[in-house]
């Protein structure tokens, strides 16, 4: 199992470089699907694995790029930062199936809304 995980950080940190996605579209889906975890574990096992400055260096060549907003990545570190407290605390009551349901209808929608506002 250390292989597979190693293997989906990498995947999460190739996408987050590339597109600014990782944890709740990769690495959850990932540890539900290939690692058989529950949501909450998932859940919980992606946040622990965030707790460090893992975009840091993505975030340095996009800063030396001109392309970091640092004010609005500050305020949304903070709107996760307390975000991620409640719907801690949410998870903790969800039936593991509805919780697997309710994130499949919500990669659905982005999905859908991504794909309609493409020109």
């Amino acid at each position: 199992m250390p292989l597979l995980f190693l293997l989906i950080g990498l995947a999460a940190g190739l996408l987050s470089g590339l597109f600014g996605i990782g944890g709740g579209i990769i690495i959850v889906p990932a540890l539900l699907l290939i690692g058989r975890m529950q949501p909450n574990t998932a859940t919980g096992t992606s946040l622990g694995a965030l707790l460090l400055p893992v975009g840091a260096l993505g975030a340095w060549q996009y800063y030396k790029d001109g392309h970091l907003d640092v004010r609005a990545s500050l305020l949304i570190a903070l709107g996760i930062f307390v975000g991620a407290y409640f719907g801690a605390l949410m998870m903790q009551n969800l039936n593991p199936i509805m919780a697997k349901r309710v994130f499949a209808i919500f990669l659905l929608v982005v999905s859908v809304r991504i794909w309609m506002t493409a020109s």
